[in-house]
């Protein structure tokens, strides 16, 4: 066997390559603006390049280790209100695809979803589908300290998610101050301070990409709710 046709020593740690998304059949009452659609990185994004991080320390509470063994496992029950994530009962797997649902505390929420590409004993990513607000990599991970760290790379996914970028941002803000808060509470930091850094990487966006509106999993979102009666009635 020649050198370039050798299995990396990091494959089992990624997912396998797919064309389109599929969603198990638990999820898929929210999983319709997942099904099907191809992964989105930043390159396919329309609006300018970020790189966000956000942290928090747990000293001597946890390993790094442990605590990402945890996250993997527990995932879904860090998130606040405004979020719920459809992922399976067990532990965060390279290749897993789960719906999640995005929005207001008590309110409507949007339906999307991400995948696993990645996932070992230090850290894990997910990348989001065609829809999602945002087009990115997003990398939970445990660092010396012990740190809990996430990383966010992304553009918005198309001209309408741009001009609310704002707001997003502020929603973001406080949905993983939140999460990484959770975390540490979970180990028995109570007191735990996150900290956030934005930075933009690249100003300009890319218009030849505006076509990804026609995703949009807010609308989507909102035009299966408003045809939930039709759908009862064909039941029937």
């Amino acid at each position: 066997m020649t050198e370039s046709s050798e299995t990396p020593r990091d494959a089992q740690y990624w997912a396998k390559k797919v064309d389109r998304l599929s969603v198990s059949e638990d999820p898929k009452g929210v999983g319709y603006n997942v099904e099907g659609r191809r992964v989105t990185g930043p390159q396919q994004g329309f609006g300018r390049l970020w790189q966000r991080q956000y942290w928090t320390d747990l000293g001597d509470a946890v390993s790094p280790e442990d605590l990402v063994a945890d996250w993997r496992e527990n995932f879904g029950s860090y998130w606040p209100r405004t979020g719920v994530f459809h992922g399976s009962l067990g532990r965060i797997e390279p290749g897993d695809v789960a719906a999640l649902q995005v929005g207001g505390a008590y309110g409507p929420k949007m339906a999307t979803g991400i995948i696993v590409v990645y996932a070992d004993d230090e850290s894990f990513t997910f990348m989001t589908p065609e829809g999602h607000m945002f087009a990115g990599m997003i990398t939970f991970s445990g660092e010396p300290g012990t740190r809990a760290h996430i990383r966010i790379l992304l553009r918005t996914n198309d001209p309408l998610w741009e001009m609310a970028w704002p707001v997003m941002k502020r929603k973001e803000d406080v949905f993983w101050a939140g999460t990484l808060s959770n975390v540490a509470a979970a180990h028995g930091v109570l007191d735990s301070v996150v900290e956030e850094e934005t930075e933009c990487l690249d100003r300009s966006r890319m218009w030849s990409h505006w076509r990804n509106v026609r995703h949009n999993a807010g609308i989507r979102s909102g035009l299966h709710m408003a045809s939930a009666p039709i759908r009862a009635v064909r039941v029937k």
